[in-house]
């Protein structure tokens, strides 16, 4: 058995495993990258960037439908899902190899093989051990189910999704959050019929109520019909598809069924308990800074409880470096991390809602504006409808901005800076926004919070 010596060990090669990797090398400390699969992890693999890939797909399948609405004659003639999978495949796989040729550039040592945690600041690979001053736990999500539901056959998860070489002619999603619309949405794109299940009151439940309730009107709008506030009860499966049965007795019928409940933390038999680590539900308990309770052991991404989020990932793994290395760097509370959906119409938020924040800070402490993207130009070039929904507190900052519509996901970087710096509506108002964008949209959310609407009343 050999041994090596690193200041620090890294356990999962995904989004806040590399980042942590990369960035402590940066600031000139030794590093050990363990990863059983392939580096990049779920998201460049089998979620974000694949899943993006396909919505991209979806999104020039209606514009090719729509077309003559800007005078542009096409013919649509269907799908090639082997020319889509093509495409998708082309762009993970141009990912990964410059992800792997950024580490091999940064002298990280990258260990192939599966890891698992045996003392505090030591991780066992085979018959190698690999000991850091510091060990990094980032071992990632799986995709959950529901308790008696087996993922099998016809049921089927977001990774089988990716996988499928056909469109299905009509689809079951049980989940209503950012994965089930997505999926909803791009195959009501490529031209099945969806229907979504989903036990809370709104599609995306996470998000502001207003936004929830406008996607709704879209996908009636679009034809994908959902069954709201009310729960899975079993499914049955056929030679040509499966049987949904739900608590009210109603049923749905479909080709398959998609489940997408959300993703579970991957913590189970790597030692963690085992070398003092706490685990709830399965997750890692860190404090504030992300520090397990074990010295020199922290925790980063989807193993710590909150949002599930590759770009958490990052900016966890980043922080985590550099808190070893004494750079003292500051806290993003989760709320205040940008969160994006990306189906048609697409969904970004920052903060608060407006709900929780009359919570947080009094009701009527709290004031908000919902500008119609109707008002906008831009928005109307691209036929797109929504909103932009920022809220503030009185005399005080802007502390969340909800936002529905084509490409609003863009516009999430502003927002976050508004947020996260405590602007004032009326220190941000001055700004200009180039016109025609959508970004003017957030530019006159900010002026009429400011008392000076140029185009609101």
């Amino acid at each position: 058995m050999s041994e090596q010596n690193f200041d620090l060990v890294v356990l999962g090669g995904g989004s806040g495993g590399y980042a942590a990797a990369i960035r402590a090398v940066e600031l000139g400390l030794t590093v050990a990258l363990i990863e059983k699969d392939k580096l990049g992890g779920t998201c460049l693999h089998r979620g974000c960037i694949p899943t993006k890939a396909l919505l991209h797909a979806a999104e020039i399948a209606d514009n090719a439908r729509d077309s003559e609405t800007f005078g542009v004659r096409a013919t649509f003639e269907g799908i090639d899902m082997s020319r889509v999978t093509a495409y998708r495949e082309g762009i993970v796989a141009s990912k990964w190899k410059g992800l792997q040729g950024l580490i091999k550039a940064r002298g990280i040592t990258v260990v192939e093989g599966e890891g698992r945690l045996a003392g505090p600041t030591t991780v066992q690979v085979g018959d190698d051990r690999y000991t850091g001053k510091n060990v990094v736990l980032a071992t990632g999500s799986y995709t959950r189910s529901l308790p008696g539901l087996e993922i099998t056959g016809r049921v089927i998860s977001s990774e089988q999704a990716l996988q499928l070489d056909f469109v299905p002619k009509k689809v079951a999603v049980l989940g209503g959050g950012v994965i089930g619309v997505e999926f909803a949405s791009v195959w009501k794109s490529f031209g099945a019929d969806v229907t979504i299940i989903e036990a809370l009151p709104h599609l995306v439940p996470n998000e502001e109520e207003s936004i929830s309730k406008q996607l709704e009107r879209a996908f009636r709008k679009r034809g994908i019909e959902f069954k709201l506030g009310v729960r899975f009860q079993g499914v049955t499966q056929h030679d040509d598809g499966v049987v949904v049965t739900l608590e009210n007795g109603e049923t749905v019928e479909a080709e398959l069924l998609l489940v997408a409940v959300g993703r579970g933390p991957v913590t189970a038999n790597l030692g963690y308990e085992e070398a003092g680590v706490t685990i709830d539900r399965g997750f890692v308990i860190t404090d504030e800074r992300l520090r397990t309770g074990v010295p020199g052991l922290y925790a980063v991404g989807d193993i710590v409880p909150g949002l599930q989020l590759a770009h958490r990932g990052f900016q966890q793994g980043i922080f985590v470096a550099e808190e070893i290395a004494g750079l003292n760097p500051i806290l993003v509370e989760d709320v205040n991390i940008p969160k994006v959906t990306y189906c048609d119409p697409e969904i970004a938020s920052v903060g608060y809602t407006e709900a929780r924040a009359a919570e947080k800070f009094g009701a009527d402490q709290v004031s908000s504006y919902d500008y119609n993207l109707a008002g906008n130009g831009k928005s109307h070039i691209l036929e797109t409808s929504g909103s932009i929904k920022v809220v503030r507190v009185n005399d005080g900052p802007i502390v969340g901005v909800h936002m529905i519509g084509a490409r609003v996901g863009e516009l999430v970087g502003e927002a976050q800076l508004a947020v996260n710096w405590e602007a004032y509506p009326e220190d941000v108002a001055p700004f200009i926004h180039a016109h025609p964008t959508q970004n003017e949209a957030l530019g006159e959310a900010f002026l009429k919070l400011a008392g000076k609407p140029l185009h609101a009343l």
